[in-house]
């Protein structure tokens, strides 16, 4: 579906910032909603629907475990 979002979990992407989890967020709504930018009627929806998606993905990361991963630890 979205062959341009990159895997993000660890460790095929060892390091993943939220600028990685937002552009994932927004191609996956642009595939979605079909609009590559909304109208202006659309896009208070359209961001709404891009953090949710980031917001969804940094908990799907935060809660995995990756077999073979060293865990993070604390600094």
């Amino acid at each position: 579906m979205c062959r341009s979002i990159k895997t993000l979990r660890p460790p095929v992407t060892p390091e993943v910032s939220d600028e990685d989890i937002r552009a994932a967020a927004l191609q996956y709504v642009r595939k979605v909603s079909g609009f590559r930018a909304p109208a202006a009627h659309n896009r208070e929806v359209f961001d709404q629907a891009v953090d949710a998606v980031a917001a969804a993905t940094r908990e799907l990361l935060d809660g995995l475990q990756v077999r073979g991963a060293t865990p993070a630890r604390p600094c």
